[in-house]
């Protein structure tokens, strides 16, 4: 990625993601949403809100306007759209939280909230959207980048589902006759929400995250195309499983849509498999022998994404994945999306603060390692913490142990805190010796706004 232009509002998207993701956290620890409150509370909505969309949405549209160039070589178009894409994206998130605390009696105002967010969201993700399409377009695309085209098509798929259900909220559009929207098109938009768009795409930008950091082949593999097709084909059986049960429920065949569940978990296990052939591949044939924290911690993630099938199968064949559903979305939010998040900005936000800082002096003045701006022996600690605390929390929902979710709740905050604090340490250059910090002709990034000359 040496040489690579910086794209200009990734810092500000990861930042802004943060705040969420820690916001989120703490109103888990204070017991506001879920177990303390029905799943389906307007509380529970806004914390669910403040992760997928404030946290994991932000961090992966900020990550994509930096790698989806770097995926095809070629410079990002319509650079022009990040930041309103941005503004849109925050300004509807406040709407939709706002809006729950007015459905929860917690604001009092005439201002139609949820019906505002339903028009900026998907304003902002159709801004997201084109400006990578338009990147992305071409007639043959490396393997990584298909796994984020079709995440971009669940994106639009989701947000569309996300409008329609505020405005429904909201008044503006009425209940669509003869159809329940809670069972029929609710399960599609957190599926292909956390399953295409925040799932799909992260296995993608893995599939080139990883090999550059490791320093592994990234050839395309047999393997990788049939996780590719296997993953596709789930999500195109879930996005059309509930529209085709109501068609045949109408007729009188109500237990039809059964086979098509089960079809679309037989392809989504399919492509889990072939994921995991691929990431013991990129770890076993690495030419960096050391591996460092952040390919290293995400070893959590990808265990928490196979506890996350193992939980989702076993719920499925004891019939209690209703039951506990909380329990199966907080380990796939918070210990696959979030711990893969996690480990991937302790390593792009220094790498990237090297390329700011040190990229215009390379190989004229001596410079210091993307690993002298980290303290991994410091950090690694704060990992361990944060994926026992993940382990913990869902343990405690599948038990009905409120109390000792907040806990573990407690420990993946002061964990997040504490690697959130390492970040901020390695933008600021902290970490490197005094002597090395700034060579001649280098200079200290801003923190998260961009430098705005050159």
């Amino acid at each position: 990625m040496t040489g690579t232009a910086l794209s200009r509002w990734t810092m500000s998207y990861f930042a802004a993601a943060v705040v969420f993701l820690v916001g989120a956290q703490v109103l888990m620890v204070a017991g506001f949403g879920f177990p303390a409150t029905a799943a389906e509370a307007p509380e529970t909505l806004v914390v669910v809100h403040m992760v997928t969309i404030g946290w994991l949405s932000l961090l992966l549209c900020g990550a994509l306007f930096q790698f989806v160039p770097v995926l095809i070589a070629q410079p990002l178009r319509g650079e022009w759209l990040v930041l309103p894409a941005l503004v849109c994206l925050l300004a509807g998130l406040a709407s939709l939280l706002a809006g729950f605390l007015q459905l929860a009696g917690m604001l009092d105002t005439d201002i139609p909230l949820l019906a505002l967010a339903g028009v900026l969201l998907p304003t902002g993700f159709l801004m997201v959207v084109v400006v990578l399409a338009a990147t992305l377009w071409r007639p043959t695309l490396p393997l990584p980048a298909q796994f984020v085209a079709i995440g971009l098509v669940c994106v639009l798929v989701t947000a569309i589902l996300g409008g329609f259900f505020a405005l429904l909220l909201s008044g503006f559009l009425p209940a669509p006759a003869g159809i329940d929207v809670r069972t029929e098109a609710l399960p599609v938009h957190i599926a292909i929400g956390l399953g295409g768009w925040l799932s799909f795409t992260a296995v993608g930008v893995s599939y080139r995250l990883l090999p550059m950091f490791m320093l592994s082949p990234d050839r395309e593999r047999a393997s990788s195309r049939v996780a590719l097709w296997s993953g596709a084909a789930a999500l195109l059986v879930v996005a059309l499983t509930a529209p085709v049960a109501a068609l045949l429920e109408q007729a009188g065949f109500s237990s039809a849509a059964n086979p098509a569940i089960v079809l679309a978990v037989v392809f989504a296990v399919g492509c889990l498999g072939f994921y995991c052939l691929d990431l013991v591949f990129f770890y076993r044939q690495r030419k960096r022998r050391t591996i460092e924290l952040n390919s290293r911690s995400a070893q959590g993630a990808f265990l928490a994404l196979l506890l996350s099938a193992a939980l989702l199968v076993g719920l499925l064949a004891a019939g209690r994945l209703g039951q506990h559903i909380g329990a199966l979305i907080y380990l796939v939010a918070f210990g696959w999306l979030t711990g893969l998040g996690l480990s991937q900005l302790y390593k792009i936000v220094p790498f990237l603060t090297w390329l700011e800082c040190y990229g215009p002096v390379m190989g004229k003045k001596p410079t210091p390692r993307v690993q002298d701006l980290v303290v991994e022996r410091r950090d690694r600690i704060w990992f361990g913490l944060y994926f026992l605390g993940v382990l913990t929390g869902t343990a405690a929902l599948l038990a009905d142990a409120p109390d000792l979710f907040r806990v573990a709740s407690t420990a993946t905050l002061l964990a997040t805190l504490a690697i959130v604090a390492e970040l901020i340490l390695a933008r600021r250059l902290d970490n490197v010796p005094s002597g090395k910090r700034l060579p001649d002709g280098a200079s200290r990034p801003r923190l998260f706004l961009p430098t705005l000359h050159g």
